[in-house]
Parts: C-alpha cells; sequence; structure tokens
C-alpha cells in the first residue's frame, strides 16, 4: 500500500508529465483530433499504473509530508518537477552517448528502407529520445532516491515492470509527438 507522500508523487507525476510535453494542462493544448487525446490519456493512465507498481516494488519512502498541500501546490511542483526534467533532458540528449544511441536508432529505421526526409528523421529521433529521458528524470531518477529496496528491480517482476513501463513511455511520447505536430 503506498503512502500518501507517494500518492501525491503519482498526482504530481500526473500533472507533470503533460507539463513535460506541453508546457501546460493537456486539456489547454488544443487538437484537431480528440481520438489521440483519448488515446494519449490511456496511455498516460496505464504508465502511471506501472509506476504505482514500481512504487510498492521498490518500497517507495519519500520524507513525510507535514503541511497541507493543495492542488494548486502540487501543480506547482509538477510544473517546477518539468522544467527540471526537461533541462537534465537537453544536457543528456547533448552527450555523445545519447547521439550514438540516436544514430544506432537512425541506422535501423533506414535498414527498414522507409524512405522519409533524413532530416525530418533526425529530429524526430532527437525529439523522441528527449522526451523519454524528461519523463525517465520526472519519474524515475526522483524516485530511486528515496527508496528502500531498489534492488527489487533486478528481480523478474522488476524486470517485466521496467519493461512494460519503457514500452508505455515510448508509447506516450509517440501519442504525444502526434499531438504536438497536429
Amino acid at each position: 500500500m503506498l503512502s500518501k507522500e507517494s500518492k501525491m508523487k503519482v498526482l504530481e507525476n500526473f500533472y507533470g508529465v503533460d507539463y513535460v510535453f506541453f508546457g501546460k494542462p493537456l486539456s489547454k493544448v488544443k487538437s484537431c483530433c480528440p481520438v489521440i487525446k483519448e488515446e494519449y490519456i490511456t496511455v498516460k493512465g496505464a504508465l502511471l499504473s506501472i509506476y504505482i507498481e514500481m512504487l510498492n516494488l521498490i518500497d517507495h519512502r519519500p520524507p513525510q509530508i507535514t503541511e497541507v498541500l493543495t492542488s494548486r501546490d502540487i501543480k506547482y511542483m509538477a510544473k517546477d518537477g518539468a522544467r527540471f526534467a526537461r533541462r537534465t533532458s537537453k544536457k543528456i540528449v547533448t552527450t555523445e552517448k545519447a547521439r550514438k544511441d540516436i544514430k544506432m536508432e537512425l541506422t535501423g529505421v533506414i535498414k527498414e528502407g522507409s524512405p522519409q526526409d533524413l532530416s525530418t528523421l533526425v529530429e524526430e529521433k532527437i525529439r523522441e529520445k528527449a522526451y523519454s529521458l524528461a519523463i525517465d528524470t520526472l519519474m524515475i531518477a526522483r524516485t530511486l532516491i528515496v527508496s528502500k529496496n531498489i534492488k527489487e528491480m533486478n528481480t523478474w517482476e522488476g524486470k517485466i515492470i521496467e519493461d512494460s513501463y519503457k514500452i508505455l513511455r515510448d508509447s506516450l511520447c509517440e501519442t504525444a509527438i502526434l499531438i504536438l505536430s497536429d
């Protein structure tokens, strides 16, 4: 069972994910296709469900919150966390390792034979990588710091949760990019 503080972190990340992608709540994002927005919400819910499983597995124990937090406070914390995640992501994407990862992904796509404008493809892959890193920073990096049993992620159950998280995160990033390109 999650503590009150862990539940607050889940709620903060619920809002924070939107701020990472859009800089504002999804409800304020204009999109011509409501089906894509619905898919985004569905995938985000699934991702947060997996995130809750991860918190339970690694015994997430953030510091106790003694003050009363309002919805406004949580949204402010979400914006702040998203800003930090985006800044960190930008720094990481420019590293040599990230460049090699992106080159490998591009090589794989090109070998599949999907003829696309190369500059658009490069831009798309960099954006996907940046968003993935930002979501990982927002949800995972800060979580691991205050968890008591991180080694559980090396178990069979931990690997399943991690794989599920990655699949859903990538799907969420792709859906967000569709909304942004609308």
